[in-house]
């Protein structure tokens, strides 16, 4: 019996920046609701090529255990951890 169930949920956005914020949004406001929400799992990808993703959330390790990077993709700034749930 399957445990876990993965929601695809086709949403369009006019470009690929529109595009992951979008999903950062979306994101941040289903962990709101207790939904179990695996930030750094979540892509985009162009409607007509959908096998080629693009991340959203950096989701890098960081040191000492402080978990992983809730900032962009490409940000430019020093990686931030995500809050505690």
């Amino acid at each position: 019996m399957t445990s876990r169930w993965v929601i695809h949920l086709p949403v369009t956005a006019a470009d690929l920046m529109r595009a992951r914020i979008l999903a950062r949004t979306a994101a941040r406001v289903l962990m709101r609701f207790s939904a179990r929400v695996e930030p750094g799992g979540v892509t985009v990808s162009a409607e007509d090529q959908q096998d080629v993703r693009h991340w959203v959330f950096c989701d890098r390790l960081l040191p000492e255990g402080r978990g992983r990077c809730v900032l962009a993709v490409d940000h430019t700034s020093r990686c931030r951890p995500r809050p505690p749930r």
